[in-house]
Order: C-alpha cells, then structure tokens, then sequence
C-alpha cells in the first residue's frame, strides 16, 4: 500500500505503473524522486488522497504486465537503456533542433522566449552527447565487466576511476544538469502548449519537446534509481 510518507523514488520502484501516474501530474520521479510523495504533491499543488487514489488504480490496472527492471540481469537493463533511451535522444535531439530552427524563423520576432528554448535544446544536446559516451564508452562496460566477473569467479575488471561509485556521482550530477533543462524548456513552453492559432511545426516542436521529457524521465529513472545502485552495491559485495 502506498502511503505519503514514502518518497517519489521508492514509490517508483515498488510500483512502475505509478510512472504512468506521475508523469500525468507532473511529480518528478527520477532527479528530484527524493522527496516524500505528501512534499511533492504540496510543491505541485496537489491533493494527496486523489494522487494516492490515482497510483492504486494504475497498480490494478497495469501490475500484471510490468516489466520488474530491479530482476533482471545488470547486462540486460543495459542493453534495454542504450538501445530504447540512448538511440532515442541521439535520433531525437537533432529532429528537435531543426524544429526549433524553422519555429524561430517563422515566429522569433514575436516570440522572443523562442530564442532561448532554441539554445536550450542546442545545450541540452551537446550536454547530453557527452554524457551518453562517456556511459557507453567507460562506465556501462565496467558495470557488465564487474557483474560477469562475480557470476563466474573471474578476475575483477580494472578501472581508472577507483570505485565505480565516483563515476556513477558524476553521471548523477549530469542528470541533475540535464533535469533542470528540462525544466527550463517546460517553463519557457508554457507547459509544452502552443499559442492558439501556432502553426503544424509549432505544434510539433512542442509535442517533441513533452515526449523528449517523459523519455528523459524513464531514462533517469532506471539509472538513477535501478541500475547505478544495484552496480554499487555488486562492488560492495564484491569486498
């Protein structure tokens, strides 16, 4: 039974069908997953007997046909995040900045706040861009090296960072950077709502820009609070 007092994150482990919930009203549940479910829905100006009402009915309705992230093999959530997420913002961001290019050129001189989300997109890519390779390239080979090494009594991998909790701190940070973006971008869209009368690119841009932020969500989410965890605990186990 899901209570108040449990935070955003445990809430969205224990039950990911709630994900469905929180991302309808607005509840930040990876980056900002810390808080107590009653501060949250303060913060958001929500009435915590519906929000709670709302998660039980998204946990009749979808519980049998969620996918247990927290059981699966380290290897395997990885694969599932670089091939769903990571090829997802790769693909999306450069759609995203073209759109943003053609809104501004049609209604930049009216809508100054384009400008920014224009810049916004362009920082979030290049942050983003960094931020994937470095997963992909140091950090998620390090974390199967280290699981197939305690599944087989192999040699432990070696690193260049000490203990993989140094890396995973800085990803988490990046991920905070990437949030707050993210919340630049809802701010200066007005929620992802275009002006009455805006034209299909306009339309578009915006619809981009709320399905980036719903992906970017579940992709933090099983990072944050699934994958690195498990990844520092498996270290830990590993003396």
């Amino acid at each position: 039974m899901t209570t108040a007092t449990q935070t955003v994150r445990e809430i969205a482990l224990e039950s990911p069908s709630s994900i469905r919930v929180f991302e309808k009203l607005g509840i930040d549940y990876c980056c900002g997953g810390r808080k107590p479910l009653a501060d949250a829905c303060m913060e958001g100006d929500l009435d915590i007997d519906a929000v709670l009402a709302a998660l039980q009915s998204s946990n009749n309705i979808h519980s049998a046909v969620e996918v247990n992230w927290g059981t699966m093999s380290l290897e395997s959530l990885i694969e599932h995040i670089v091939s769903t997420h990571h090829v997802y913002v790769k693909q999306e961001l450069p759609r995203l900045a073209t759109l943003a290019e053609k809104v501004v050129a049609r209604h930049g001189e009216t809508t100054p706040q384009l400008f920014v989300l224009k810049s916004t997109v362009a920082q979030l890519d290049a942050e983003l861009t960094h931020h994937l390779s470095k997963e992909e390239m140091v950090l998620f080979p390090y974390i199967v090296s280290l699981e197939v090494a305690l599944s087989t009594g192999g040699d432990m991998p070696a690193s260049c960072f000490g203990t993989v909790a140094n890396p995973i701190a800085m990803m988490t940070q990046e991920h905070d950077a990437a949030g707050a973006l993210l919340t630049d971008l809802r701010r200066l869209s007005n929620g992802f709502v275009p002006p009455e009368g805006a034209c299909p690119t306009y339309h578009a841009f915006y619809d981009g820009l709320r399905e980036f932020e719903q992906d970017l969500h579940q992709h933090i989410h099983l990072e944050n609070n699934i994958l690195f965890p498990r990844a520092i605990a498996l270290e830990n186990a590993a003396g």
